[in-house]
């Protein structure tokens, strides 16, 4: 991505905290990043739709970046994975700019967070995150994992539970070992 590109989706980003998606305009943007209209449509043809899918994949892009730096260094799959949930729930928990639109537009935010986002939330997890699970799971097993435990945590940072906190390492380990023993014990080095 050119600078100028990361200019134009920084502007957009500050616009849209500032008056949200539906309100911000192709001139707010040109405006705040200082680049005119015309540059905006040649950079992004088909206008604000494809600037905010193109600000969607950036942000998707850097959170994936950051849980990838979070795990780092996990010894096993058990680990590996329980790092990963807490990391992602502690992100999203930490994202001024995802409460911000939870706040002000909250079916938008949710859209694409749940319906129209979760397909592209869960080709990128596994983009980032199965090959890590490979060696222990194999290709097939560890994207079905990953799948299951990126819609886990969407849910539960949506609709958080008094019983489990998937932000908390030790609450997510007893939480989540159920579902990951069967994985840790039959046969998950095939």
């Amino acid at each position: 991505m050119s600078p100028l590109e990361s200019r134009v989706l920084d502007a957009a980003k500050a616009c849209c905290e500032r008056w949200g998606y539906e309100k911000v305009t192709i001139d707010d943007i040109a405006s705040a990043s200082r680049v005119s209209r015309a540059t905006i449509y040649r950079m992004f043809p088909g206008g604000k739709d494809v600037l905010f899918e193109a600000l969607r994949v950036r942000e998707l892009e850097e959170f994936f970046a950051l849980l990838l730096q979070r795990v780092e260094g996990s010894t096993d799959l058990e680990e590996l994975l329980v790092r990963a949930v807490v990391a992602a729930t502690q992100e999203l928990r930490a994202d001024e700019h995802l409460a911000l639109a939870l706040a002000s537009e909250p079916g938008t935010t949710l859209s694409q967070l749940t319906v129209d986002g979760l397909p592209r939330i869960i080709r990128f997890a596994n983009a980032f995150l199965a090959p890590l699970a490979e060696p222990y799971l194999g290709r097939e097993q560890a994207r079905a994992v990953i799948d299951v435990l990126a819609r886990l945590t969407i849910s539960y940072f949506l609709a958080p539970s008094d019983t489990v906190d998937l932000g908390d390492e030790e609450s997510a380990r007893v939480f989540l070992r159920p579902f990951l023993t069967p994985h840790l014990t039959q046969g998950a080095f095939s």
